[in-house]
């Protein structure tokens, strides 16, 4: 269903994860090249299943035994008897890969096209867009224009939504960020611009990836309306707790 090189990336190849709906037990993988900021990583697939990585310290601290099967319940309870906190989870969602070859035919609708940090008319076509977006919704959304690949959709000569991703963990995956002007959302904006900037990170040989967070209603909708499914929740250790 989904790229290889999803599955690849967050499924360790010594967690033996295949993903049984009536298996929800979490594989314990220990590993000693995971970052400080990433030193605990819960993945909770959405077809059952799952694993936990952590790094050696971690897994002593915790009581975990590398290889193991344990229950998600009793790993939040060994997680928490140790003092590890955990960041909110996220969904992680993809685009299957029945759905990339529609979006690798598809053409950008009149007014969708790629933007150029280095193009005068599009640097001040952007400063409009970041001027008129409320604060909040631009720090959640992360979208900029000197990210990797920038797409914008106009109306009547005016950017209204903006998809940006960059290279997620120095790999192929591509993580998007989205965001639509106020008055203009509702229209169907945000997911012509999400499908645009995903059919060129497919041809340019990336994997777009959408992350939002569970109780993000509206993200979850547009990311499914775009055409992507949900692969896992994720969620990591909060450094600063």
């Amino acid at each position: 269903m989904f790229s290889p090189a999803v599955l690849t990336h967050w499924v360790p190849a010594t967690a033996d994860v295949h993903g049984d709906p009536h298996d929800d037990r979490l594989r314990v993988v220990v590993d000693d090249t995971l970052p400080d900021n990433r030193s605990v990583m819960l993945l909770e697939l959405v077809t059952g299943g799952g694993c936990l990585s952590l790094t050696p310290q971690r897994a002593t601290q915790s009581g975990l035994v590398a290889g193991a099967l344990v229950d998600p319940d009793d790993v939040r309870r060994a997680l928490g008897a140790a003092g590890v906190a955990l960041h909110d989870p996220d969904h992680l969602l993809y685009l299957p890969l029945e759905e990339q070859a529609v979006l690798l035919d598809e053409s950008p609708p009149s007014g969708t096209r790629q933007l150029d940090a280095g193009d005068e008319g599009d640097g001040a076509a952007f400063a409009g867009f970041t001027a008129a977006a409320p604060p909040a919704d631009l720090d959640e959304a992360f979208v900029e224009l000197d990210h990797w690949l920038v797409v914008g959709t106009f109306v009547d000569d005016r950017l209204v939504s903006v998809a940006s991703a960059y290279p997620w963990a120095g790999t192929t995956l591509a993580d998007v960020g989205v965001l639509t002007l106020p008055d203009h959302q509702g229209r169907g904006l945000a997911r012509r611009t999400v499908r645009a900037l995903s059919g060129r990170a497919l041809a340019a040989g990336h994997e777009p990836q959408y992350r939002c967070q569970l109780d993000n209603a509206p993200s979850v909708a547009l990311a499914r309306a775009a055409g992507f499914a949900p692969l896992a929740t994720w969620q990591v250790v909060d450094v600063d707790d």
